[in-house]
């Protein structure tokens, strides 16, 4: 049977990539298609990869500018290969792909979240623009109208399956996304794993600090990590990147907060600080969340928003504790409990749930199962 996976765009790291690299394990003789691939080779080594037109132009740079395009490109994907199935991951708009000429393709809708900036603003900062706005109430008759009834459809948490269900009107299975817990669970000190220059940046830290860990966009809530810093006078380790990266530094500035930015750190980096920090906080408001399952699956402490996906992988009180984004008091007393019990042992049972693994298994549990019945 021949298969082709389809996502939005490829980028080099992400939630997303994580789940089309599960997804190239369940079914390894698959090909891809996607709008552009900036994955450097992440994808093209293990497989064929396929880009649209709009790679050709300077669109693939300009995400907001090519939104208007996106579904006419998603609406008729040319391929020369013909396919038995096509599985889509979509956090945007590939859930309405469709293969000019091949009307027979068994089609499953792996769904990251309907696109934020359209049916969920109050998410999404993308969303405040003046020509989002504008055009919001014709892309969401359109994304809705566009949806393909006949497909197979899961979602990758409850908090997502209910947006697609207000979305689109459409039931779905939860398929959790897969976390690389097998391959950070095989190391017991993630410190070992240091290169030399990397173990004497980690060695200037502070000897306690809380941690975010994202990608530097406002929507990650690094903000909130860093007011809550200031206002406790605990020092913040940041690390990730991105285009927020300069205003989260002024921010740090202005409000006196001992912030340290680690920019593209290595993946033992980031490991070492799940077990270093007092604890990870995630305040965002996530589809699922990959992060604080993975600071689990080290053994970490993690501090996450009551509201989102996030709140369905931390068990509150268990494996960690849930709060409210902005409130302070809250965060001061999670931090304050977590530091008097050792939760490792619950943290990285739970993380167990979430690995890479099960979700193979899910997916041709999935995909079997749809294509035999």
């Amino acid at each position: 049977m021949t298969g082709l996976i389809v996502h939005d765009w490829l980028e080099r790291r992400g939630g997303a990539e994580v789940v089309l690299d599960g997804m190239l394990d369940a079914f390894p003789g698959a090909q891809m298609f996607a709008l552009w691939d900036d994955s450097g080779d992440r994808f093209s080594s293990r497989t064929t990869v396929d880009e649209s037109w709009l790679a050709r132009t300077p669109f693939r740079r300009h995400k907001a500018a090519a939104l208007p395009l996106m579904p006419l490109v998603w609406r008729d994907i040319r391929h020369p290969r013909s396919f038995d199935w096509m599985l889509v991951s979509s956090n945007a708009f590939a859930h309405q792909a469709r293969v000019r000429g091949q009307h027979g393709i068994r089609k499953y809708v792996y769904t990251h979240s309907p696109a934020r900036y359209i049916w969920d603003p109050a998410l999404d900062q993308r969303s405040a623009s003046r020509a989002v706005r504008a055009v919001r109430p014709l892309f969401r008759a359109y994304d809705r109208g566009a949806v393909d009834r006949s497909a197979s459809f899961a979602a990758n948490s409850l908090f997502v399956q209910d947006r697609m269900r207000r979305a689109w009107g459409v039931e779905s299975r939860l398929i959790h996304p897969p976390v690389p817990v097998e391959a950070i669970q095989a190391v017991d000190d993630w410190s070992t794993e240091l290169t030399e220059n990397e173990a004497v940046e980690l060695g200037s830290l502070p000897a306690e600090f809380v941690l975010g860990v994202s990608r530097f966009v406002p929507y990650k809530r690094l903000d909130a990590v860093v007011e809550f810093a200031a206002e406790e006078r605990i020092p913040v380790v940041l690390a990730g990147s991105g285009p927020d990266e300069a205003r989260l530094r002024r921010l740090a500035l202005d409000l006196g907060a001992d912030a340290h930015f680690l920019i593209a750190p290595s993946t033992p980096v980031i490991r070492t600080l799940y077990q270093r920090a007092l604890a990870l906080l995630f305040l965002a408001v996530e589809d699922f969340g990959i992060v604080p399952v993975e600071a689990l699956a080290a053994g970490g402490r993690v501090i996450v928003n009551a509201f989102g996906g996030a709140a369905e992988s931390v068990e509150d009180g268990i494996s960690g504790v849930h709060v409210q984004a902005d409130d302070h008091s809250q965060i001061r007393a999670a931090l304050d409990g977590l530091s008097r019990q050792d939760i490792t042992g619950a943290a990285e049972e739970r993380a167990r749930l979430f690995g890479h693994a099960p979700f193979v298994d899910r997916l041709r549990e999935w995909v079997g199962e749809e294509r035999d019945g």
